[in-house]
């Protein structure tokens, strides 16, 4: 039984499969969940071939079932919850007189509503471990675009806003329970979720996945007296695209 554990939602790529692999390298035994069977799994045989001690739980994360059956699992295999990161999520551009419920709906209740569920599931947990050790942590990922809000990307933008101030709210409703929470704030990132943009700012421009999972074994080292709510990750410059903006196609 490994002596630390984390659940990792959105882990078959990109910035989840990174902080998964960041995580089994520091000795945490791990839950990735996501969306899409294949793609998960081959993630999960990739980090077991590392000798990380790997369960996954396909299933749509915006669902209160699966979300409560991914917390119960990963209790029944590793008896503790240390770490929580909520990283799924999806980005769908249209312009605001053109929006459609379903895709609407889609946004608020992946980067959204289902972190708000996974807290309620895995608070209890994270309690027993922010009382033993007061550093029980809660990464949630959220984006430039909820710092400021972005053209075409305005339902994603609010969602990560809605992010960025719940985390906000849960540093101070869990503070005495020595559970820490931050909101990774990244521009583009080179994974799949940026191809759209990819013709505009080239990948190897982009902030990788590497420089988002390094932050967060950063926060795994800080003091229980040090909190870090928010981190900000841009290009040099600050900008997006040469206009600052995401291109609208």
């Amino acid at each position: 039984m490994a002596e630390r554990a984390a659940i990792v939602t959105g882990a078959s790529s990109g910035i989840g499969l990174a902080i998964a692999d960041m995580l089994g390298q520091e000795g945490y035994g791990l839950t990735i969940a996501a969306r899409r069977p294949e793609k998960l799994e081959a993630a999960a045989d990739g980090l077991r071939a590392k000798g990380y001690d790997v369960q996954h739980i396909a299933g749509n994360l915006g669902d209160e079932g699966t979300i409560a059956s991914v917390v119960e699992r990963h209790q029944d295999r590793f008896g503790r919850l240390d770490v929580l990161v909520n990283n799924a999520g999806v980005g769908i551009g249209e312009t605001v007189d053109e929006l459609t419920t379903k895709k609407i709906d889609l946004q608020l209740a992946t980067n959204l509503r289902s972190i708000f569920l996974f807290y309620r599931e895995a608070v209890p947990h994270l309690r027993v471990t922010g009382a033993e050790h007061r550093n029980a942590l809660v990464v949630n990922t959220a984006s430039i675009s909820g710092i400021r809000g972005e053209a075409w990307l305005s339902i994603y933008s609010a969602t990560k806003h809605g992010v960025v101030g719940f985390t906000q709210a849960m540093n101070k409703e869990l503070a005495s329970a020595g559970i820490k929470n931050t909101a990774l704030a990244p521009g583009f990132v080179d994974t799949p979720m940026t191809d759209f943009v990819k013709g505009h700012v080239p990948a190897d421009q982009m902030i990788t996945p590497q420089d988002i999972s390094e932050s967060v074994r950063y926060l795994l080292r800080t003091s229980p007296g040090c909190v870090v709510p928010e981190i900000r990750f841009e290009q040099p410059g600050g900008g997006l695209t040469d206009s600052g903006e995401v291109p609208i196609p």
